[in-house]
């Protein structure tokens, strides 16, 4: 048996986040420039990755920055049709799907590397800011993040700036190994990729 020496605790265990929420474009689904459902294709290892969580019955949700709608490039109907068809490839819907439809020169508080966005996802599934980790692909979901006080977990990509990895607070090389990594299996972690 295994006992603490005398006026210490015996260390706890890394606790589960209230929820995991995910950046949706090179993060959850391969980025493509355009909204043709037909070219939507999830990230490898995003359905297990998902999969992993619902096993946990830990909610999961995008915040997404998506200026295309600010552009005038995409609809707000063309956004919700591609994260429906995310939700399809998925096996079932997610449980909150947020987005930023603004232009970063418009100064608003939701988008990332704003809190906006993840304070939201935060206060609709019922989990406090800092129990929530935030997965995604680029310095501004660390910095979103960080702002609202959430754990950030980086996946890079070739659109990833080594400083972005480096400023990191966690990297891991695939979905996958976040989500495991934020279920509490470090050995997922890769510093530096």
């Amino acid at each position: 048996m295994n006992v603490p020496a005398p006026g210490r605790r015996p260390p706890e265990p890394a606790a589960h986040p209230a929820a995991v929420l995910f950046d949706r474009d090179d993060t959850l689904i391969v980025d493509v420039p355009s909204s043709d459902l037909r070219r939507v294709r999830l990230m490898p290892g995003a359905r297990e990755a998902v999969r992993l969580l619902r096993a946990h019955r830990i909610p999961a949700g995008v915040v997404s920055n998506q200026p295309g709608i600010g552009r005038g490039l995409l609809t707000e109907a063309a956004v919700l049709e591609v994260n429906a068809r995310v939700d399809a490839l998925l096996g079932a819907p997610l449980d909150l799907w947020l987005h930023c439809p603004h232009l970063p020169e418009d100064g608003c508080g939701c988008r990332k590397p704003a809190p906006g966005l993840i304070l939201e996802a935060a206060w609709r599934l019922r989990a406090a800011p800092d129990r929530c980790a935030v997965i995604g692909d680029l310095g501004t979901d660390m910095d979103a993040a960080r702002a609202a006080g959430a754990r950030g977990v980086l996946v890079p990509t070739t659109r990833t700036l080594p400083a972005e990895v480096a400023a990191a607070p966690d990297v891991c090389r695939d979905l996958l190994g976040a989500v495991r990594h934020v279920l509490g299996h470090p050995s997922t972690v890769r510093r530096p990729l």
